[in-house]
């Protein structure tokens, strides 16, 4: 009888609140078989140091009206493996960037296969939907090395379904020039990315060509993402190239 009691309380109980931030973001990164294990560190490394970043901790505490933002950082690779590498974190100051990166960098790696864009899209949206936060703003970044999509939902399919929820998806497209070891680009991944991945309020690509140049493509992304927040990019503070 108690039993029954309690269930039918918890059933009638309103839900919590969902705790406000300024933006809601969900990194998700590539891991499928063309990332080999140095780059899935250099990808790691770049956004630890890039979230410590002067200009990034300054984006953080002045790009909204509150000054905290949520962060999940995820590795995609097939439809069948996506890992959450470091789970929903409230950013508001140095020292949860610092933690934030450093769960981030120690962590093994889990995802491995090939293509799969839209499940990862997917899987963004879902743990937006379900986090417990409720954002000025929700946002998917994506970092990939290919527009190719070998398995799962089609690109199209899931990205209509995430730009109907009001969730902005930007891109972050590696070019693999250089010394990475994926694919050479014979074509225009950045061209790729704007007419088939991103949308929403201000969706935007940016592009790193090689190793050296990732962390700064990282920096310059979260700082454009976070102060989006607020509808003032590159107005209250200049971003560096």
């Amino acid at each position: 009888m108690l039993r029954a009691m309690l269930v039918a309380l918890l059933l009638v109980a309103p839900a919590a609140p969902a705790e406000q931030v300024d933006l809601e973001l969900v990194l998700l990164a590539d891991a499928t078989g063309s990332i080999d294990d140095a780059e899935i560190r250099l990808q790691r490394e770049g956004y630890a140091a890039a979230l410590l970043d002067p200009e990034v901790l300054w984006a953080i505490r002045n790009g909204g009206a509150l000054g905290r933002v949520a962060v999940t950082y995820v590795e995609w690779a097939s439809a069948a493996s996506q890992d959450v590498v470091v789970g929903w974190t409230i950013l508001a100051d140095e020292a949860d960037a610092r933690a934030f990166g450093a769960a981030l960098v120690a962590a093994p790696r889990r995802a491995y296969g090939s293509n799969a864009i839209g499940a990862a899209l997917l899987k963004g949206l879902a743990l937006i939907e379900g986090n417990g936060f409720e954002g000025g703003r929700r946002v998917i970044d994506l970092s990939a090395d290919s527009a190719w999509n070998g398995s799962g939902p089609s690109i199209a399919a899931a990205r209509d379904v995430v730009l109907g929820a009001d969730v902005v998806i930007n891109g972050l497209a590696i070019l693999c020039r250089g010394n990475c070891s994926g694919r050479p680009r014979a074509g225009n991944l950045e061209a790729e990315f704007a007419g088939q991945l991103i949308g929403g309020p201000g969706a935007f690509v940016v592009t790193a060509e090689d190793g050296p140049s990732f962390a700064r493509a990282v920096r310059r992304k979260l700082i454009l993402e976070i102060a989006h927040a607020a509808g003032e990019v590159g107005v209250s503070r200049p971003v560096r190239p």
